[in-house]
């Protein structure tokens, strides 16, 4: 796939997505999860706070004990990261673990149980829930504020747990998801390969039109590529026409310049009468190249032919004539060669060479076409004299002729020219020795064996 691939585009767009979301995702799971364990250890430490409001006692001269102190022995053990405190008018009562530190308590509105980070022995976070209470009016009425404080390391710890569990899973997903695209972007654009093997078909003559069966995004795109595959039609249909109308308005002034050519005969103007008559030829020549051409580019579109078939129809005629049938015709082609040419069109190109090869040739004609990389390479070769290397191109004017003493016949080699240019081809003349090869190199279908 090169930069300009749709296919790449969206795989890439589809890997940008997911890799974010899935970071996203990361991020966000890990801070719900260092949340919820974040609860559910201040679920702990307030159970442990009611053991010490449970547990609050006055002693003789109003001096507050803790008389039940909670069981967790990380409370005795000094600086072990669970640490329990209590303030009071004059009072503070501490943990052991807490050593020689004072939890610094921030100040707080009356009431309820609150859950904040503060800073602990040694700088360390901890997380914190505190309540105030007032003592009841038998034993004074005095405010006291209770807190219960643990090391957040231990949040943080599980945090790294969870995330180190959940890369795994991330990178599982991740390659899930990419999967899932790849095979999304297949099947998206699977309608254009078959927009492209439909405009295939079209362009090789299988098909005339994409057809309607495309998902609704692409059909906008179908049916205008249908609309303006019509509109050419009827444009070359009515060129066709046009054409005709204009080849029959000529043919009425040929037909009269005719008879007058034989009525000049008659009266001894044979020189009068050649200049005319060689104007009406060139005048039918003109008339019958541009017939052709607008019978070519009608049917150019849907252009198909068996060189092999059409080959054998032509030399099939050509023999039977006085020029061919005194010689022996060869063909070498290979199987299953077709041309992005009309079967019409093709048999008049072979006829033209190889009447002309007929008329040159000493014993032999042979017809061959070979295929080669998305071409097919014709040849007519005859073991006749040749011609000279400056007469090739005057060959190949419009109307001239290899031989100026005979008729000639088809639509001569500059139509043939015309032909396959038409087609998209090349068309040569070469000398050989002996002989001279027509040489025709146009577009061919692919077969399976490409």
């Amino acid at each position: 796939m090169t930069r300009r691939s749709l296919r790449l585009r969206l795989a890439l767009a589809g890997a940008a997505s997911i890799v974010a979301a899935l970071v996203a995702a990361f991020f966000i799971l890990s801070t719900l999860f260092e949340r919820h364990v974040e609860r559910r250890i201040a679920a702990e430490l307030v159970l442990h706070l009611n053991q010490i409001i449970a547990g609050l006692a006055e002693q003789s001269g109003a001096t507050l004990q803790l008389t039940k102190p909670p069981v967790d022995p990380r409370f005795e053990r000094p600086l072990s990261g669970l640490y329990w405190q209590i303030e009071g008018e004059g009072t503070r009562l501490r943990s052991r673990s807490l050593w020689d530190s004072v939890l610094t308590l921030p100040d707080i509105a009356r009431g309820g149980i609150h859950t904040e980070t503060v800073n602990g022995p040694g700088g360390v976070d901890l997380l914190m829930v505190e309540r105030e209470i007032v003592t009841p009016q038998q034993r004074g009425g005095r405010p006291l504020r209770i807190a219960v404080a643990i090391d957040r390391s231990d949040i943080v710890q599980a945090t790294a747990e969870f995330e180190g569990d959940l890369l795994p899973y991330l990178q599982v997903l991740a390659a899930l998801l990419l999967a899932a695209s790849l095979i999304q972007i297949v099947v998206g654009l699977r309608p254009l390969t078959t927009l492209t093997g439909r405009l295939s078909a079209i362009r090789a003559g299988r098909a005339e039109r994409l057809g309607s069966d495309f998902p609704d995004e692409v059909l906008p795109l179908t049916g205008e590529v249908d609309g303006l595959l019509q509109s050419r039609e009827e444009q070359l249909r009515k060129a066709r026409s046009r054409a005709a109308d204009l080849a029959h308005g000529f043919k009425t002034p040929l037909q009269i310049l005719s008879g007058d050519v034989l009525r000049l005969r008659e009266r001894g103007e044979e020189g009068i009468a050649r200049d005319i008559e060689a104007v009406i030829e060139r005048m039918r020549r003109h008339v019958d190249h541009e017939m052709a051409r607008a019978r070519q580019a009608e049917r150019a579109h849907a252009a198909r032919s068996d060189l092999a078939k059409v080959a054998d129809q032509v030399v099939s005629v050509v023999a039977r004539t006085p020029n061919g049938a005194k010689l022996d015709w060869q063909q070498e082609i290979d199987a299953g060669l077709y041309l992005r040419l009309d079967a019409e069109d093709l048999a008049e190109i072979l006829g033209s060479l190889a009447e002309n090869a007929a008329r040159y040739a000493a014993t032999t004609v042979c017809l061959t076409g070979r295929k080669e990389d998305g071409v097919a390479v014709i040849e007519v070769v005859d073991d006749g004299p040749g011609i000279p290397e400056s007469e090739i191109g005057l060959a190949l004017k419009r109307g001239g002729r290899l031989d100026t003493t005979s008729d000639g016949a088809g639509l001569g080699l500059s139509i043939v020219e015309s032909f396959v240019e038409e087609a998209g081809g090349a068309f040569t003349l070469e000398n050989r020795r002996p002989g001279l090869a027509a040489r025709i190199v146009v577009p061919r279908i692919p077969d399976y064996s490409d």
